[in-house]
């Protein structure tokens, strides 16, 4: 998943949680059938979230699966390029935690 669609989605939330907020906040002084019509527009609201969220969670998960996939693959083509990277890593990470 690109940083940009993250951002997007995050935005998106953010504005129906928002937006389903304030019309809970409008039903609870709204009496009747204006009451009624508030409180299902903010529950439409809120299950669009659900649903966006999981459809971004489905696609994090997609996503890991196949990064895994290919680092699995490149590791089983090329073992020592992937030990020297790992030990590469290790030492940079050493040296990072010696300095402190």
């Amino acid at each position: 998943m690109k940083a940009s669609t993250l951002k997007t989605t995050r935005s998106d939330m953010k504005t129906l949680v928002k937006d389903a907020q304030e019309l809970f906040r409008e039903a609870t002084s709204a009496t009747g059938e204006r009451a009624d019509e508030l409180r299902n527009r903010g529950l439409q609201l809120l299950d669009s979230a659900l649903t966006r969220a999981h459809e971004v969670q489905t696609a994090a998960i997609e996503t890991g699966k196949e990064i895994a996939e290919k680092t699995d693959d490149y590791v089983h083509e090329n073992p020592w390029r992937a030990v020297a990277i790992s030990a590469g890593v290790g030492v940079l990470v050493g040296l990072l935690i010696s300095r402190k």
